[in-house]
């Protein structure tokens, strides 16, 4: 009979466990008999929310096929085309016109067709110039019509076109196979070049007057966090031809002075006419740049706990939790976006998204006074990056994969790319303890749910959250991690941030964040605003020894 009870709660235990595991693991996974959805959450959308979906791996394939097959003209994969080519940059969702929308969601009427925005870019032609088309309608294109005039004003002129990952890989050859080796002992012996132990960085925009496309570069020694170790050189490219072996380097920076090219700069090594400022090599993992933890943990981090699954359920791109309710997507410019978000059943707001991130540098040196990033053109959904469970989000987190098509002709997939999840917000929403005239306590748990992707953008980690909480109120949250931009720190550089090690300058900054938010509280609303929001930060956070 004790073996009996022994074997009893063996069983039982072996069945907690395995209970416990599959919820931890499943979440983000199709609904699977592991996931609780409680039966408070009955999910009316029936399937309207789609209208804002994102475009499926199927559907941009076939768009490609539709617009190779369409166009009359050759189209090379973007992932490998060269600027004299014609390629699909990207394709996204073209979400329909908000009027479009509400007649179908509130008065009935039809669902609006279903059709993607392919940014092309025409380098084969002519007059070379990016193009936009609208292509549906989806699942099986047949149509196409060019939307750049009406979007635009005019033609946009190729000079303006995004850059390609591709064409950064172009001039990273085209420094390593022309540019480097016309100073080969300055390369050697001050640089300590091997071919492959210097990383570029990209400065922006790429010149000072309409139709220029000449970009500063500033060479990083090539380790784990390389952006905070600068050699001190920058190399100033005239990449505006369509034939790359008609680059060439405009101007070269070196501690503190100008030359022509790279040869001068070489016959000034060698008569010994130039301040050279040898940086200390640093090991592979970064040294002071390492993400590795400084010390071991002391104990393991707290976790949290749904006793009874979540309390919020996701069908599709439509979420649900208690009051709320709204259609969630990403695009692959501007990053994560809502839309449709009611509360109590009623609409209080069309679309809530991310529009831009800029950050606007200081400096001494000729890449990081020219600098103003805008993360939307490098692409700020594309750079959406994996969440790690319990770091980025915690564990039992619902975790969703995120798909784009940019710079490639091929669907990609970022896995666990976005989260979702309630968290407790640590305080009780009200509460009251009476001990007047009688006694008694009411109080009420604070939670919140959270939306939540991640961009690593360069050196550059922003924490996009909205925020639902049970009073009503709705957050648009980013946080910026990662790593600092930096300079070469020389001459007067303290003017324009701090010194965070030996030749490194942490360059001043600001950044301004934007939103798109299209209210609709009491009615409908033809008017949407951008909210911006200013943050002057000299330094990054969490990446340095407390001590600098």
């Amino acid at each position: 009979m004790h073996m009996r009870t022994v074997l009893i709660l063996l069983v039982l235990a072996l069945a907690t466990i395995f209970a416990l595991v599959c919820v931890l693991l499943t979440r983000g996974r199709a609904p699977s008999t592991c996931q609780h959805r409680p039966p408070e959450h009955e999910d009316a959308d029936d399937g309207q929310s789609l209208v804002f979906a994102d475009l499926t791996p199927e559907e941009m394939a076939q768009v490609v096929q539709y617009l190779q097959g369409s166009l009359g003209v050759q189209l090379v994969d973007a992932a490998r085309a060269k600027p004299s080519d014609n390629c699909i940059a990207s394709v996204d969702v073209q979400v329909p016109a908000k009027a479009e929308v509400l007649r179908f969601l509130d008065g009935g009427g039809p669902r609006p067709p279903r059709e993607a925005l392919a940014v092309l870019y025409f380098g084969s032609q002519p007059d070379p110039n990016v193009t936009e088309y609208v292509v549906g309608p989806l699942p099986t294109p047949v149509y196409h019509r060019d939307v750049t005039v009406q979007k635009y004003g005019g033609k946009v002129p190729y000079h303006r076109r995004p850059t390609l990952a591709v064409e950064y890989k172009q001039i990273a050859g085209f420094l390593k196979g022309q540019v480097f080796p016309t100073a080969p002992s300055f390369m050697r012996q001050v640089m300590e070049y091997d071919g492959a132990s210097l990383a570029a960085l990209t400065a922006a925009p790429r010149g000072l007057q309409s139709g220029d496309r000449i970009t500063w570069f500033a060479l990083f020694q090539n380790v784990s966090g390389f952006f905070v170790h600068p050699v001190g050189l920058e190399v100033l490219v005239d990449h505006s031809s369509l034939d790359i072996s008609r680059w060439a380097v405009s101007r070269v920076f070196y501690n503190g002075q100008y030359y022509r090219d790279m040869v001068q700069l070489e016959s000034a090594y060698a008569q010994g006419r130039i301040s050279v400022e040898k940086v200390r090599k640093a090991p592979q993992d970064g040294d002071f740049s390492s993400m590795k933890p400084r010390a071991p943990p002391a104990a393991l981090f707290p976790l949290q706990y749904e006793p009874q699954g979540p309390r919020y359920s996701v069908r599709k791109n439509h979420v649900l939790f208690q009051a709320w309710s709204f259609a969630f997507g990403m695009s692959v410019n501007t990053g994560l976006r809502l839309f449709d978000i009611r509360h109590k059943g009623e609409r209080v707001a069309y679309e809530i998204s991310v529009q831009e991130a800029l950050s606007v540098y200081g400096s001494n040196c000729p890449g990081g006074m020219s600098t103003r990033y805008m993360d939307g053109s490098f692409g700020i959904g594309r750079y959406t990056s994996p969440l790690v469970r319990g770091v980025d989000c915690p564990y039992v987190a619902t975790y969703l994969d995120v798909h784009y098509l940019a710079h490639s002709q091929v669907p990609r997939i970022s896995k666990s790319a976005l989260c979702i999840f309630e968290q407790n917000l640590g305080s009780p929403l009200r509460r009251h303890y009476s001990n007047l005239q009688s006694l008694y306590y009411g109080g009420l748990v604070n939670s919140a749910l959270v939306v939540r992707s991640i961009a690593t953008v360069g050196n550059y980690d922003y924490v996009w959250d909205f925020i639902f909480y049970q009073n009503g109120a709705i957050e648009g949250k980013v946080q910026a991690t990662g790593y600092l931009s930096s300079s070469f720190l020389h001459g007067d550089g303290l003017r324009y941030g701090n010194r965070v090690w030996e030749h490194t300058l942490g360059t001043i900054h600001t950044h301004s964040i934007n939103y798109k938010v299209d209210l609709d509280v009491g009615g409908r609303s033809c008017l949407s605003f951008d909210v911006c929001h200013f943050t002057g930060k000299p330094s990054a956070w969490g990446v340095l020894p407390p001590s600098l």
